[in-house]
This record gives structure tokens, sequence and C-alpha cells, in this order.
């Protein structure tokens, strides 16, 4: 297995947990569950986007600004951006 369908393995289990996690949301709605646990899940699902939103950002920058761009920045630019994105999503 190469390294990007590994990467797009993981991808693609975060967000089968994602849509786990939204699942439960709509059964604590549904049931009309205490709020407080619907916040907890809303916050989980939330972390959890934030984490593969920033996963692809850093797939993107890496490929389209570094390794595979005709016109690329220097590494050291590209790991200042990527550090930058995570901490936005936090």
């Amino acid at each position: 297995m190469s390294i990007q369908e590994r990467e797009k393995l993981k991808l693609v289990q975060r967000v089968r947990r994602l849509r786990g996690q939204l699942d439960a949301v709509e059964r604590l709605v549904n049931a009309d569950e205490d709020c407080g646990g619907q916040l907890m899940l809303l916050a989980a699902v939330r972390g959890g986007v934030n984490g593969l939103m920033g996963e692809v950002l850093e797939t993107h920058i890496r490929f389209h600004l570094t390794d595979g761009a005709k016109e690329k920045i220097a590494p050291e630019l590209a790991e200042d951006l990527i550090d930058l994105v995570r901490a936005y999503l936090k």
C-alpha cells in the first residue's frame, strides 16, 4: 500500500468516525436527551472536523506548494503556514 493510499484510508476513517458522532447527535436530539450530552458530542464533532480540515490543508500545502508544485515555496514557509493553519483550527 502506497503512502498516498494509507493517507487516504486514514482520512476516510476520520470521516466515518465523524459520521458516527453526528448520528449519535441525531439520536440524542430525537430522544430529547440532556443538552449537556448534545453539546459534548457537538464539541467532539467540531474538533474532529477541524482536525480533518487541518490534515487536508496540510496535504494540499505540501503537494501544491512544495513537492509537486511548478513554482515551489521554501519548505520553512510551508511549515510556518501549516503551523498557522493548525493553530487557527484549534
